[in-house]
């Protein structure tokens, strides 16, 4: 057993990744009525929504409207994937979400590390991957 590091280390309890997308309206539905997350916050500003707060059983996802400040063609979701993990059945989970309009950019597979998994990418380029542990 490794003996704790004086003084302590970083120890966080959670982590919820930031995505900035390019129509917020657009990513929300997706987020909500193919993959499955519901809202539990709104920020708007001036009439606007600018933000959302996403949750997925215990995974939280916040959603922000880009300001295009950088320029409307910046590329999103490059070198980033987000890896999920889930006690539900890979396949169910896979065909709802293909039969409320996702596409799978990889379909369920099992993996030699011992989950079986699928992909999808969201509108603004970010990939997702969602395993389970392989039953035996």
């Amino acid at each position: 057993m490794h003996e704790r590091k004086q003084p302590e280390t970083l120890r966080l309890r959670s982590v919820m990744p930031a995505l900035t997308v390019n129509d917020i309206a657009a990513s929300l539905a997706w987020y909500c009525d193919v993959i499955g997350f519901i809202v539990t916050q709104e920020v708007q500003r001036e009439g606007k929504l600018v933000a959302t707060l996403l949750k997925a059983g215990a995974v939280e996802l916040l959603l922000t409207q880009d300001d295009f400040a950088k320029g409307r063609d910046r590329k999103k979701g490059v070198g980033l994937r987000l890896h999920g993990t889930t006690g539900q059945d890979i396949d169910q989970l896979a065909e709802a979400i293909t039969s409320r309009g996702g596409v799978l950019s990889q379909p369920p597979k099992d993996q030699p590390w011992g989950t079986r998994d699928f992909a999808i990418i969201d509108p603004d380029g970010f990939k997702i991957s969602i395993s389970a542990p392989l039953t035996a």
